[in-house]
């Protein structure tokens, strides 16, 4: 009789879970033993939901739990909460897990192991940065500190240190429970990741929901009490007061602990795998946050941390783990966020980006509106299509509007996954009501824009 075998995943929130799931669905327990370790106090939850849970939209945090530990125990997954991977021996197929509470230490052993750590959030090194009452956004503890300091400790005045999506919807949260809400970002408009022309759209929006915007500035330190709470933000131009500081500078691939391993990163810092989660280390797997995939439009790597690749991912490595066979083929770089009413979304890749991966382009920019113009509801929209010369591929895409714009984003999502032309998306029989779209839906103009826009390019160009 052949021996058990032992999967050890690191890691218990999208990823890890998934991978762990997947596997006992294809071995059973008297095959498989699976041990997660997860240094935190939950698994399996919604990240992306601390947001709307600081917010008070989601009122109980067990509603971003998709499954409690004892439930992955019922299904012969053994999870062991509060206890921290230190250290990987690859040579000698264990790891160094240290217990939270106790402290003490001891090694694990394992077969195969699967490396789910995660991103980590960006903090800068600033005096005052590790003050209390500055939060990352990165796990349920973040939301739930975030949520005291606003209902038990009474903060009224809090600023948001970056412009990216975290940023975004920590303000719109501090907004919606009546806070004094300013943000503050090195570069010149939130949301870097739009193209200029967008970005000052999503600005006048933060604005005339109350948010004071200070862009352009970089921030100096952190002033604190003699308790050591954060108390305001300096940047290179003012002093702002605050009570709670949010930091959304966005995030870095949590691969430090399998880069001492010597599991090879790469140029992003995220953990290098093939198309089914292996790294270059034998019987090593890894997914989530900490890895590196490959854009499907630059063709280059990048490290983008969403649940959903993760949850894809982790599904990936686990369907392999139990003996099948699947890939992850890559991603365009979808994403979608608000502030409030306005709803912001882009796939591909932007301007900049566009240029830096050699890419000639042409853009074009659509004005319309989420329903027929005579339909009770209708609400403004702007598009923007950016296209290659001459042969008119669909590179990228950026929406902002209010109710309903910000989803049409998965069509053009989809066009980019099929490499498809504005010529071509011009056809794309897409769904018509007049409480849903105008007759020409917002996405078809602006690829009938573009489309007109490569023609008459090449036209000009002889």
């Amino acid at each position: 009789m052949a021996a058990r075998e032992r999967l050890l995943v690191i890691g218990g929130d999208a990823a890890g879970m998934s991978a762990a799931s997947q596997a006992r669905r294809r071995r059973a327990a008297d095959d498989l033993d699976i041990l997660v370790v997860e240094r935190g106090d939950h698994v399996s939850y919604s990240a992306c939901g601390i947001p709307y849970f600081v917010g008070g939209v989601v009122e109980e945090l067990d509603k971003l739990i998709a499954r409690t530990p004892g439930q992955f125990r019922d299904r012969d997954i053994d999870v062991r909460l509060r206890t921290e991977a230190v250290e990987i021996d690859v040579d000698g197929g264990r790891v160094r897990v240290r217990d939270a509470e106790g402290g003490g230490e001891r090694w694990e052993s394992y077969d195969d192991l699967m490396v789910a750590t995660g991103a980590v959030p960006v903090r800068p090194d600033l005096p005052g940065a590790d003050a209390e009452g500055v939060h990352g956004v990165q796990i349920l503890g973040d939301g739930i500190a975030i949520r005291r300091a606003v209902e038990q400790e009474g903060a009224r005045r809090a600023v948001v240190v970056g412009g990216g999506y975290i940023g975004l919807e920590m303000a719109e949260a501090m907004v919606m429970r009546g806070l004094e809400v300013t943000l503050v970002d090195l570069a010149d408009q939130p949301m870097r990741t739009l193209d200029e022309d967008m970005g000052a759209v999503i600005a006048d929006a933060m604005r005339g929901i109350g948010v004071k915007l200070h862009l352009g500035e970089p921030v100096e330190g952190f002033d604190t009490s003699p308790d050591g709470h954060v108390t305001a933000v300096r940047t290179a131009n003012r002093t702002l007061p605050a009570d709670l500081v949010v930091l959304g500078l966005g995030v870095r691939p949590g691969s430090g602990l399998a880069r001492a391993a010597g599991i090879e990163t790469g140029p992003t810092g995220g953990i290098v795998t093939d198309r089914r989660m292996r790294t270059r280390t034998e019987r090593v797997w890894a997914a989530g946050d900490c890895v590196e995939t490959r854009h499907l439009v630059s063709g280059g790597p990048v490290a983008i941390s969403l649940g959903t690749h993760a949850n894809k991912q982790g599904r990936v490595a686990g369907i392999n783990l139990g003996g099948g066979y699947a890939t992850f083929p890559g991603v365009v770089g979808t994403a979608i966020s608000k502030i409030c009413q306005v709803e912001v979304a882009r796939t591909g890749l932007n301007e900049r980006e566009a240029a830096a991966a050699g890419f000639e382009t042409l853009s074009v920019v659509v004005d319309s509106t989420t329903r027929a113009g005579y339909h009770p509801g209708a609400t403004w929209m702007k598009t923007k299509m950016i296209v290659e010369r001459r042969s008119g591929r669909v590179l990228g895409a950026q929406i902002v509007g209010e109710e309903n714009a910000g989803k049409r984003v998965d069509g053009l999502a989809i066009a980019l996954w099929n490499r498809m032309t504005a010529e071509e998306m011009t056809g794309l029989d897409l769904g018509y009501a007049p409480p849903f779209s105008p007759a020409w839906d917002p996405v078809l103009i602006a690829a009938r824009k573009a489309a007109e826009a490569v023609e008459k390019d090449m036209h000009a160009a002889g």
